[in-house]
């Protein structure tokens, strides 16, 4: 019997599908019925019900069930991770095994050998099964099996040829390898690794809010040689203990059975026992984003879209670190640039390469600042400059120049709200008569989680809870997702835009010749219709059912 068999007799695919995903997984170590479900012929639950059908064995959903601690010690991590099944329960001598493979029937003599015990193999789905194991024996949890039981633990050594030596093993390649693809396939933002005295605690950033990982508590044991395996391949020095070193790496990986690349940049910091590292997983594909996708309603899109058509002037974008401001800054130039307008960046760090657009990576040590960068930039007759971060009275000058030369140029600024852009350029000793002159307009911006799509329900909220402003939609219902597996049971899965424009009018550009405060600016446009507050845009994506007041409240402090 096999795949193929099971799969035509019971009518799940047809000849010419297999034929497709034959040739689809040829070269790979894919099987066939994840070729023909990554191709859409069928889905995973069809292939499931075909196999149980014709194996006479029952679907179990590993979600339901919590093992007890001796029944899960019972297989050795690397025995599950090899064979791809874990266990369940035990009973009168007989051990329950859940599997995604009913084909491999070497692995019923092997599980009766290790155990002991009669084996009864049940079906389960094959992601809800790779979740299970990453739960219950953690994430490269077969590889520190297996390295405990060859060897010494990797400590810390002073002989940096050792520590190549020791980081170059394929046990610890691949124990770094799991850590990194588990964070990209649940679409980790950043990878936090972090030295304790008893512990090594590794921690995602998904959807802004960090959550631990599940790894082995031996992992602790391996810190010295993760930490150099990882600055082996950012090129970092694996001698230099005492200093921070920064670093990027390119990093590949089978998911969804394709293989994705991923850009990562690294930070190693000395701590207290030991080395801390960062990884940003840096998303080429926030680079394509366009503007409609990012959560702007039409109103403050039309107007955006304005604002980034002119010919001249700066446009800024504001907000703390994390908030989008990249990646809408990337979106707006997709939106603008053709083949009849040349746009150069300036960054530090060059974090997405984009298509058509002239990158420029700011160097301090050979004197390639911003403000230096924006200056050669401007000899090689540019349309449109995007200066990464106005971080001083140097590069905010030379910005305005640049845009009263006729140029458009999109910059950051980190301040709370869009009108403390304005004064924050007035703090840095920039004169009011350029930056009222300069400045078109300033979108500020937060991200929040967005509720999950697939698992969510409708409730009515306590009157009580409700901020003051907040006006109820017509059906007195607001939305909060479910926790389930698909969301990390967080019941939120992406995360969405909240923002607000302030173009600058006539009257707002001599408040600020005036040197008027943020306050005070704020209230004039307001009062003609020059700005949308930010609180009033989360509110109507709470009401539309995008988010949640409590979300609104963690990124706004509404």
């Amino acid at each position: 019997m096999s795949v193929e068999h099971v799969l035509l007799g019971r009518g799940v695919v047809t000849p010419e599908q297999v034929a497709d995903a034959r040739r689809a997984a040829t070269g790979t170590d894919e099987r066939l019925d994840q070729a023909l479900v990554r191709l859409g012929h069928t889905t995973r639950d069809a292939v499931l019900a075909a196999f149980a059908h014709d194996f006479h064995m029952p679907v179990v959903d590993l979600v339901e069930i919590s093992p007890e601690p001796e029944v899960i010690d019972l297989l050795p991590a690397a025995l599950v991770y090899r064979q791809k099944c874990v266990p369940i329960a035990r009973h009168n001598g007989t051990l329950t095994v859940a599997t995604s493979d009913p084909f491999e029937i070497a692995a019923h003599d092997e599980l009766r050998l290790v155990t002991g015990c009669s084996i009864e193999l049940v079906l389960a789905d094959e992601l809800e099964l790779e979740r299970f194991m990453r739960r219950h024996y953690g994430v490269g949890g077969d590889t520190l099996d297996a390295m405990a039981e060859s060897d010494a633990p990797v400590a810390e050594s002073s002989d940096a040829a050792e520590e190549i030596e020791r980081a170059q093993e394929a046990s610890v390649i691949k124990l770094v390898n799991d850590v990194l693809t588990e964070a990209v396939s649940e679409r980790a933002t950043d990878v936090h690794i972090e030295p304790y005295e008893h512990e090594l605690v590794v921690r995602y950033r998904i959807d802004g809010v960090l959550q631990r990982a599940s790894v082995p508590p031996t992992i602790h044991r391996y810190g010295a040689a993760i930490v150099s395996r990882i600055k082996i391949m950012a090129s970092l020095n694996i001698a230099e203990k005492r200093r921070p070193q920064d670093g990027r790496i390119s990093f590949a990986t089978r998911l969804d059975g394709r293989v994705h690349e991923f850009d990562m940049r690294v930070s190693v910091i000395p701590m207290l026992f030991g080395e801390g590292v960062v990884l940003r997983v840096l998303d080429n594909s926030a680079a394509l984003m366009s503007l409609d996708d990012l959560g702007m309603d039409g109103d403050t899109l039309a107007r955006w879209d304005q604002l980034i058509a002119k010919p001249h002037g700066i446009v800024l974008v504001t907000g703390p670190t994390g908030s989008g401001k990249s990646t809408t800054l990337y979106a707006s130039l997709n939106r603008i640039v053709t083949d009849e307008i040349k746009a150069v960046t300036i960054e530090d760090p060059v974090e997405y390469h984009a298509s058509g657009v002239n990158q420029i990576q700011v160097n301090t040590k050979t004197g390639l600042t911003f403000a230096a960068g924006l200056r050669s930039v401007l000899r090689h007759d540019p349309d449109v400059v995007m200066v990464g971060e106005i971080r001083d009275k140097e590069t905010a000058e030379t910005a305005i120049q640049a845009s009263l030369t006729g140029h458009l140029v999109f910059s950051t600024l980190h301040t709370n709200d869009a009108a403390g852009a304005p004064t924050r350029l007035l703090d840095m000793g920039v004169e009011p008569f350029l930056v009222s002159s300069s400045v078109e307009g300033v979108l500020a911006q937060r991200l929040v989680r967005r509720i999950c799509r697939d698992h969510y329900e409708d409730y009515t909220p306590d009157p009580g809870d409700l901020p003051r402003g907040f006006e109820l939609p017509a059906s007195g219902t607001l939305r909060r997702g479910v926790p389930d597996r698909s969301n990390r049971n967080t019941g939120y899965r992406g995360r969405l835009g909240v923002f607000e424009l302030l173009t600058l009018s006539h009257e707002i550009r001599e408040m600020i010749m005036s040197r008027a405060n943020a306050p005070e600016l704020a209230k004039a446009a307001m009062a003609s219709d020059d700005l949308r507050p930010m609180r009033v845009d989360g509110y109507e994506k709470v009401r539309s059912g995008k988010t949640t007041l409590s979300e609104l409240a963690r990124a706004l402090a509404v």
